[in-house]
C-alpha cells in the first residue's frame, strides 16, 4: 500500500490536480464577457495590469485591505490557516525529500519546532473556522454540509500527519493515511471550492483590473475595499 500511495497514486493525483486546474483557468477566462470585461481589459492593459498586481498583493498581506481590517480576528485565523497550509506541504523536511526523489526539485526546509507550530496553528485555525460557521448567523445561513466536507478534506492531511509525527499507535498506518489524505486533497482541488488555491490569483487579478480600469482607477482614485 505504501508503494502504491507513493508511486502510481501520487502521479495520478498530481496529474489530476495540475491538468484539472489548467482546465479551470481556461474556463475562467473564457467565461469573461467580451462586452463587460475583455474589451476594457484589452484597451487599457497598463491600467489593468497595475490594478491586478495591486489587488493580488494587497489581499496577500495581513490587514492589507479594508476587508481584513474590519474583521481582525478572522484575518488572523485565515492567515494562520493558509500560511501553514502553504508552507508545510513544500518545506517540511520529509516532504522536501519526497519531492526531490519524485520531481527532482527541493526547497529549503523548516526547522522542526517551527514546522510543529505551523501545523498546530493550521489545526487550531480550522477549529475556529468551523466555530465561525456555527456561531455567526450570517455565515451559518450560507453553510452546508458541503462546506464542512471541504474543511474536513483540507485538515485531514495535517491531523493524520500529526498522528504519524508523534507516532500515535501504528506509525505506518498513520503515515499511509497522511499520504492518502494528501492525495485526496490534490484530486479534490480542481473539482471543489478548493480550486481557490489557484483561482484566487485569477479572480483577484480580474477584480483588480475591474477597479483599475472601470471604477475610478484610471482617475487615481483608490479601490473601494
Amino acid at each position: 500500500m505504501h508503494d502504491l500511495l507513493t508511486g502510481v497514486f501520487f502521479w495520478i493525483s498530481l496529474g489530476v490536480c495540475l491538468i484539472g486546474m489548467l482546465a479551470r483557468f481556461i474556463m475562467y477566462f473564457k467565461g469573461l464577457s467580451w462586452q463587460l470585461d475583455r474589451v476594457a481589459y484589452t484597451s487599457y492593459p497598463a491600467a489593468g495590469f497595475k490594478g491586478a498586481i495591486r489587488s493580488i498583493y494587497k489581499w496577500l498581506i495581513p490587514f492589507g485591505t479594508y476587508g481584513w481590517r474590519t474583521q481582525p480576528f478572522i484575518a488572523i485565523v485565515f492567515f494562520g490557516f493558509h500560511i501553514g497550509a502553504v508552507l508545510i506541504p513544500f518545506f517540511l523536511l520529509g516532504h522536501s525529500l519526497f519531492l526531490k526523489e519524485k520531481l527532482g526539485v527541493s526547497f529549503f526546509t523548516l526547522n522542526m519546532t517551527l514546522a510543529d507550530i505551523l501545523v498546530w496553528t493550521v489545526v487550531a485555525s480550522s477549529f475556529f473556522l468551523v466555530l465561525r460557521r456555527i456561531v455567526l448567523p450570517e455565515v451559518r445561513i450560507m453553510t452546508t454540509l458541503y462546506d464542512y466536507f471541504i474543511l474536513f478534506v483540507s485538515i485531514a492531511p495535517f491531523v493524520t500527519g500529526l498522528f504519524a509525527r508523534y507516532q500515535v499507535g501504528d506509525y505506518l498506518f498513520w503515515l499511509n493515511m497522511h499520504i492518502f489524505c494528501g492525495e485526496v486533497l490534490l484530486i479534490a482541488i480542481p473539482f471543489t471550492k478548493l480550486s481557490h488555491v489557484f483561482l484566487f490569483f485569477a479572480s483577484r487579478a480580474q477584480l483588480g483590473m475591474d477597479f483599475g480600469i472601470k471604477r475610478g482607477g484610471m482617475k487615481g482614485t483608490k479601490m473601494a475595499w
